[in-house]
């Protein structure tokens, strides 16, 4: 579907982004999912700014080499710059949930998911905190937003199926 690219319109992005998840939630197959995944990945790193771009690429790299402190900095001048960039939020929520930071975590990961109501990696963070904070009936229900956008999230039928019987007991 992305045969020029990723557009560097914001607006014309939006449109490939919905495209893209009409794709996701109907993939018929794991891989034709990974596929499309990947191109929505692709899609939420552009920024449509250089200086962002060069920020998070930083942040990336400060992250890998596990500088969380540099890292953090980074992803802070990113959503100053760009405040509507839902990876930013996203990304930037990983660093504070590594660094057990969870109330920031979802915080910011909230954030990314009302820029993107489909971040498929906001939506998984969310559960993920969710159930380690042992609030198991929020996990499910993000699970389950999870399973209708990407059905074939890795674990995600298992997460759900472990997380009903908690919530709803085994009938």
């Amino acid at each position: 579907i992305m045969k020029d690219g990723v557009p560097k319109h914001a607006a014309k992005r939006a449109v490939l982004r919905d495209d893209l998840y009409a794709l996701l939630a109907t993939a018929a197959t794991e891989d034709e999912a990974k596929r499309v995944a990947r191109q929505l990945q692709r899609v939420w790193a552009e920024t449509g700014s250089d200086t962002a771009a060069v920020l998070l690429s930083r942040a990336a790299q400060a992250f890998k080499a596990k500088n969380n402190a540099l890292a953090l900095e980074l992803l802070d001048a990113v959503v100053e710059l760009k405040p509507d960039h839902a990876e930013a939020w996203n990304r930037r929520a990983y660093v504070h949930f590594q660094m057990n930071n969870y109330t920031a975590a979802v915080g910011d990961l909230r954030r990314a998911l009302a820029l993107d109501e489909n971040h498929f990696k906001a939506l998984d963070g969310l559960a993920t905190i969710f159930q380690q904070m042992g609030d198991e009936a929020k996990a499910l229900s993000v699970y389950e937003k999870l399973q209708g956008v990407h059905p074939f999230w890795p674990g995600l039928d298992d997460a759900i199926r472990t997380l009903r019987d908690k919530v709803e007991g085994r009938g």
